[in-house]
């Protein structure tokens, strides 16, 4: 090969080259490589290969659950309670421990099968010229210089460059995202304002031969393709700790601080205020270190995600990794594609113009369900000419055909170009037999589009002969190329000279409809009369000889519409704080006249960027303009990508949709990457947290709203665990600085049994909550602000807690009070009054966490108007903590281990006022919040 061929200047300027000097520059012939070429360029270039990098053991992954650091502070939570002799207490934190992780493990971790399935997109083998003639060889044998064949449904292996083509189409959507097929021609490009994926000529591996056949001359292998590059683009993006793991491990540091800090205030009070000796001390402030650590945190937190993925699920997301729930809970950017995301992906006619008149088109999609109307009035092909001449002629002059509704598609399909399948759809809302039209009109011939003309134009044989002639000629393409070649125009009925003024009215037309974003195309016909002096043979016939003298018929204009419930999708964003960004492989006319009808932008003047300003700008400039509204048009893979992590360099948190292989590095880069399930690649699957199976938008903002009940539940079950800690700490306050003369109203095992026991499963009731009203108003969370934040401490400790412990100690001392106190001192030691005085102000803790926990459910609205009883998780945790305190009470065997006494009817009376007292104090103090905002 020759030096050139290693200069990337060289290749850069490829697409510029005659085939002469491509072949020169590759050290190639027209007759291909020699074998001995071959294998010595193989040793210089290696394997035509996705290489794929070396992966996180599962190992490592597994561990990884159980040394987090709320984890850590598990273990050794566990380990405390058995150095103070509970060992039963220490198997149970671990067995949370164990159990928890496993399950994170069981539900986030997915093997990393986004490389593998970029493979699968690659053909096993390619037909190549080598040694002068045709060969099939391995893909992988490919080299630089191998001149490659295509025929319609080829996979491409290679980046390459064509050499010679015939109506030559190629599915790019693994590049640019967008599913209509390019056209593809073989003479050299001088065009500066092309992207190199756009550059006609150039062909890349992982695309697909739609239509045609052709010849191409490899210009690169294996990771140095563009394929190769989104590659190496996926497997480099590094996963980061979401937004929950961070908040929970600044939790798990927040908690220890506290825990350690009232253990050593306990350690200390109780040697210096009560004289208690010092192993008792130590034992004591364990067992209250060990109740401050919320060990029920990790599995509601695990619960409150799965609940949330088990509705979302319902919603059309599903979600592969538990944490990427809260994540889109936090979500303060959504960069999203336009093509069946926002829009439908299917391409339907709006509106038909004739000369003389508009007609709106009804219904959407490839569905042939709609109506012709003018001015309100239903029309069809019969009873207007000039339509039925419009619609025969662009639904003939097509190659797609539209699929019926199958077994395996319960939806109309298309095979061919959507562009011109829609042609067949607006012919059938019209009347039209598109397959009567084939057989009373067929085809002899087709000159195909290419792109240096703009259109394409089929030659039929008419089923009875008019004006002397029996074949007709129909030509679809660019309305400005259609009109320069029409002589004439159809006005009601008849052929009529075409004026400068008829000129300037279809120009206005075209102008005024591609301002709107629609996609214009102008339709012709000629007879091919005898007196032509056309050629005797249909095959001598070509553009130039028939493309002449035609006659203007009208306009047919398209548009991929927006789905339905998009825009009210997209104002429930706005409202939520959260900005939408359009990053599309489409043009920016047609993007921004789609983000203006749907509300993504709102300015007049918004700034469209495409691919080629975007490589001018600095990251600096970028940054700024990504402050304004913006849309980004004519986008590749490594610049979406750019956008993405300058975002999240601004402190967002970034969430992007794609569906194909050029979305996944950015999806895999992305907070949380979301993608399509119907039209969605593998690939783009593989590199996403969350799959979307309807392909719609309206489904994210779904998602958003569960994420943020996630966060929300998970305050919830803080607040009500911390609130417990409360009037567990108050009763052994006063039994330190009374220095003992308050016997200790609750043990140090008491403790641990509502940490442990009572306050568990209503705890996890809460992480099951159901989004409150409303929350999709408020702007995203503010990521600095702390899970455990003032307010919350605040409600928990000097609110709830105060009543609690308000609670508690009125039990304790109502028990002594029935048996005399204050006339004699409060009993203490082994006196049956004291056991069953812990006992009622253990069971008062309950009663009062029953309240609460009613109270926790809703930040500022009535949980009566929620549904009291609505939650049956939460019902179930009172239920079980109902019975679990009345087995303590009255079960022997645990009255022992948990120093408990039986209770009387009037001591269960007194408890019972408890939860409706907390209730209500709560719902008061909720109203004037409500009155207040």
């Amino acid at each position: 090969m020759s030096e050139t061929a290693n200069s990337q200047e060289g290749k850069a300027d490829i697409s510029k080259l005659s085939a002469e000097k491509v072949y020169e520059l590759l050290g190639s012939s027209p007759a291909g490589l020699t074998s001995g070429q071959a294998i010595d360029y193989q040793k210089k270039q290696g394997k035509n290969l996705i290489e794929e990098k070396r992966k996180k053991s599962v190992i490592l992954i597994f561990l990884g659950n159980f040394t987090h650091l709320m984890a850590i502070l598990l273990w050794i939570g566990g380990a405390v309670a058995f150095f103070a002799g509970m060992p039963q207490l220490a198997i149970a934190i671990w067995l949370v421990n164990v159990i928890n992780g496993v399950f994170s493990f069981m539900q986030e971790h997915r093997a990393g099968k986004a490389t593998e399935a970029l493979k699968n997109m690659l053909p096993s083998y390619a037909r190549v010229i080598r040694d002068g003639e045709e060969q099939k060889i391995l893909a992988e044998d490919l080299v630089i210089g191998d001149i490659i064949l295509l025929e319609e449904g080829d996979k491409i292996s290679a980046d390459a460059r064509l050499l010679e083509c015939s109506d030559l189409q190629v599915n790019q959507s693994t590049l640019t995202g967008e599913s209509n097929p390019v056209r593809k021609i073989s003479d050299p490009i001088f065009r500066e304002d092309l992207t190199k994926a756009e550059r006609p000529n150039l062909i890349f591996a992982g695309t697909n031969v739609s239509e045609g056949n052709g010849k191409a001359i490899v210009t690169e292998i294996g990771m140095k393709t563009e394929f190769g590059k989104i590659a190496n683009l996926t497997q480099s993006m590094e996963a980061d700790e979401s937004p929950l793991q961070k908040e929970l491990d600044r939790l798990t540091k927040q908690i220890s601080v506290i825990a350690i800090t009232f253990g050593i205030f306990f350690f200390v009070a109780a040697i210096f205020f009560v004289k208690e000796k010092v192993a008792a001390s130590f034992i004591f402030a364990l067992g209250m270190i060990v109740a401050f650590i919320p060990e029920g945190l990790l599995p509601t937190v695990t619960l409150a995600l799965a609940m949330a993925v088990q509705r979302m699920s319902k919603r059309n997301a599903l979600v592969k990794k538990l944490s990427s729930v809260e994540t889109l809970g936090s979500t303060s950017v959504i960069c999203t594609d336009k093509t069946g995301t926002l829009t439908q992906n299917e391409m339907t006619v709006s509106h038909l113009w004739l000369a003389e008149k508009e007609f709106q088109v009804t219904g959407v999609g490839y569905e042939p369900k709609g109506d012709l109307l003018e001015d309100n009035k239903k029309i069809t092909a019969d009873n207007n000419p000039d339509i039925k001449l419009l619609l025969s002629a662009a639904a003939l002059c097509s190659n797609a055909r539209l699929l019926p509704p199958s077994e395996e598609n319960l939806r109309y399909t298309v095979l061919g170009d959507p562009t011109e399948a829609c042609l067949g759809v607006v012919a059938r809302k019209a009347g039209l037999d598109v397959g009567k039209l084939c057989t009373q009109l067929p085809r002899l011939r087709e000159l195909p589009f290419e792109s240096r003309r703009k259109r394409m134009t089929t030659i039929h044989q008419l089923e009875k002969p008019q004006d002397g002639t029996n074949r007709i000629a129909y030509t679809k393409g660019a309305p400005k190329e259609v009109m320069k070649l029409s002589q004439w125009i159809r006005i009601n009925g008849e052929a009529k000279p075409m004026t400068e003024e008829m000129r300037s009215r279809i120009m206005e037309a075209n102008d005024r409809y591609a301002r709107e974003g629609l996609r214009v195309l102008a339709v012709a016909y000629r007879l091919l009369r005898k007196e032509d002096n056309l050629p005797k043979a249909m095959s001598a016939y070509t553009p130039e000889i028939i493309e002449q003298d035609l006659v203007f018929i009208g306009l047919v204009v398209m548009a991929d519409p927006p789905r339905p419930e998009v825009a009210a999708a997209v104002e429930e964003c706005r409202r939520a704080g959260i900005r939408i960004i359009m990053i599309t492989g489409d043009y920016g006319l047609t993007a921004e006249s789609i983000a203006k009808r749907i509300g993504i932008v709102k300015g007049p003047n918004p700034r469209v960027i495409s691919g080629l300003e975007l490589e001018q700008l600095s990251d600096d400039t970028l940054k700024e303009y990504l402050k304004d509204e913006i849309i980004f048009a004519r986008v590749a893979p490594e610049q979406k990508l750019r956008v993405v992590t300058n975002l999240q360099e601004m402190g967002e948190i970034v969430a992007v949709t794609g569906d194909g292989v050029n979305d996944s590095p950015a999806l895999k880069k992305a907070d949380i990457g979301v993608a399509m399930g119907i039209a969605g690649t593998d690939v783009a699957k593989e590199a996403a947290d969350m799959i979307l199976t309807d392909d719609n938008f309206a489904s994210i903002v779904h998602a958003i709203e569960e994420g943020r009940a996630v966060y929300s539940n998970i305050r919830k079950f803080l607040l009500y665990i911390l609130n417990s800690n409360m009037p567990e700490a108050v009763p052994s306050a006063l039994f330190l600085f009374s220095r003992g003369a308050i016997p200790l109203p609750l043990t140090v095992m008491q403790i641990l049994t509502i940490d442990l026991g009572t306050d568990m499963l209503p705890a996890l009731g809460l992480g099951t909550e159901k989004p409150e009203p409303g929350i999709m108003d408020k702007p995203p969370r503010n990521l600095k602000e702390p899970l455990l934040n003032r307010k919350l401490v605040t409600k928990a400790f000097l609110w709830y807690g105060l009543l609690g412990s308000l609670g508690s100690v009125m039990s304790y001392l109502f028990v002594n009070i029935q048996n005399g106190w204050p006339n004699v001192p409060l009993a203490g030691g082994n006196d049956p009054v004291y056991i069953k005085a812990t006992a009622m102000s253990l069971a008062a803790i309950v009663f009062c966490q029953i309240g609460a926990v009613f109270n926790c459910r809703t930040e500022k609205q009535s949980v009566f108007k929620t549904g009291i009883f609505s939650n049956k998780r939460v019902n179930l945790g009172i239920a079980v903590e109902v019975i679990l305190i009345t087995l303590l009470i009255y079960l022997p065997p645990l009255q022992k281990v948990f120093h408990t006494a039986p209770l009387n009817v009037t001591d269960w009376l007194f408890l019972c006022i408890w939860p409706p007292i907390i209730l209500a104090v709560e719902e008061i103090r909720k109203y004037f919040l409500r009155k207040k905002s």
